[in-house]
């Protein structure tokens, strides 16, 4: 059975472009169903199943208002949330396989609300004139696939006919692509890596892997630590090895990699077993160092340049006892079984004994400011180690076992 194609996208102003696309798709052996979000019309040039005047319904407003108040702004949000609404119910209701679109910023802005509204795994494509830049907002924490428009979408031409003609078979590419089954349907585990974090988190995930365990290890760079969180909350892992949680230290610091104030919470809301460890909260990260804030630089800062392009900043006694107390007010909240294992010999590779970072009343603020806040029916285990030794290692997978053994034993 032929693989469905959803094609999303303001057909008002790029009805020939769009046309193009659908071309190519029908190629490659793809049924195409498509969908308008175009405020001020629609097109003649192929069928369009579904018109803005049902997306516009589903964001809670009338069509002909969106045309009559002319407020792009507000077009935009309207069709975007109803955009990731009916998306998402036609995707629920198998009516499609895979989802491709493309646009300017509005265009761009609309379509990717509605490939963010599906699940891991959907093919999702999107050609974009800000595929180039930060594209964390229209990417947020799902599997979407930006393609560099190169110049405007505006026309066929000789470069755009390159360009759809290589998104409509990368799409169809995705959605005919056989994924091999997995060796089993083990318990999954969501862990938490850095580069200064890397050896422990390796053998880490070494030993669950022979406990019969899937470890899925997520790199703490801010998208990271968000994707981790998603997963946790809508029940994607059975449990959660927090071993670096240095996005905690950017969001209080300002750096270029957090996770936002919500890192932390959705382990804990959705009752999983969680173990926590202060990884790598000795640094905030920065891009290279003159996008350090001056307020910084002025202090005489302590600052490694980890690479050319990223600038540690260590973190002082206030900064560490601060992040102790939300640490602690985070785990309060959890449902499930949590616990904390502090390593007292650095808590990253550069904090180790004589490193660069190596500042133990800093991370005595920490471990202090946590025990003093914390509940106390949750376990705070100190070793004397450094988060990579080997000996630290073994202690997180078995407390992260015992976690998992507690969970089991708590009546839901």
């Amino acid at each position: 059975m032929a693989k469905r194609v959803l094609m999303i996208g303001t057909f008002d102003s790029k009805g020939p472009e769009y046309a193009f696309l659908r071309e190519r798709l029908l190629e490659h052996g793809c049924e195409v169903l498509a969908m308008n979000v175009g405020v001020n019309g629609s097109t003649l040039l192929f069928p369009v199943d579904f018109e803005a005047g049902e997306v516009a319904r589903c964001g809670g407003e009338a069509l002909m208002a969106l045309r009559e108040v002319q407020d792009r702004g507000k077009a935009i949000v309207v069709l975007s949330d109803g955009a990731a609404v009916f998306v998402r119910r036609l995707y629920d209701e198998g009516r499609f396989d895979a989802i491709i679109g493309m646009g300017g910023s509005g265009g761009t802005a609309i379509v990717t609300a509605a490939l963010r509204a599906l699940p891991l795994g959907a093919p999702k494509v999107c050609v974009s004139t800000l595929a180039s830049g930060n594209v964390a907002p229209y990417v947020g924490t799902k599997d979407i696939v930006l393609i560099p428009a190169i110049a405007d979408v505006a026309g066929i031409n000789r470069i755009s006919r390159q360009v759809l003609t290589h998104a409509a078979a990368a799409v169809c590419g995705m959605v005919q692509a056989v994924v091999p089954p997995s060796a089993g349907d083990r318990p999954m585990i969501a862990a938490s890596m850095f580069g200064n974090t890397t050896k422990c988190v390796d053998a880490c995930r070494a030993a669950l892997d022979r406990a019969g365990y899937e470890v899925l290890v997520f790199h703490a760079t801010g998208t990271g630590g968000r994707i981790l969180e998603s997963l946790a909350d809508v029940g994607m892992v059975d449990a959660v090895l927090d071993i670096t949680t240095t996005e905690w230290a950017d969001e209080l610091c300002g750096g270029a990699l957090t996770a936002g104030p919500e890192r932390l919470d959705a382990p804990g809301r959705r009752g999983l077993p969680h173990l926590i460890v202060p990884g790598c909260i000795d640094m905030c990260n920065f891009s290279g160092m003159s996008t350090v804030p001056d307020r910084y630089r002025e202090a005489n800062r302590l600052f490694y340049e980890w690479t050319p392009t990223v600038t540690l900043m260590r973190t002082t006694i206030e900064e560490n006892r601060q992040m102790g107390e939300i640490f602690a007010r985070k785990a309060n909240a959890a449902k499930g079984p949590i616990a904390f294992l502090i390593p007292l010999r650095g808590v990253s590779m550069l904090d180790g004994d004589d490193g660069v970072f190596c500042d133990r009343a800093a991370d005595a603020a920490f471990n202090e400011a946590l025990k003093a806040n914390l509940r106390s029916d949750i376990p705070v285990v100190e070793l004397d180690a450094n988060i990579n030794d080997a000996a630290f290692a073994e202690k997180a997978v078995q407390m992260m076992l015992n976690l998992i053994a507690r969970k089991h034993e708590i009546p839901s």
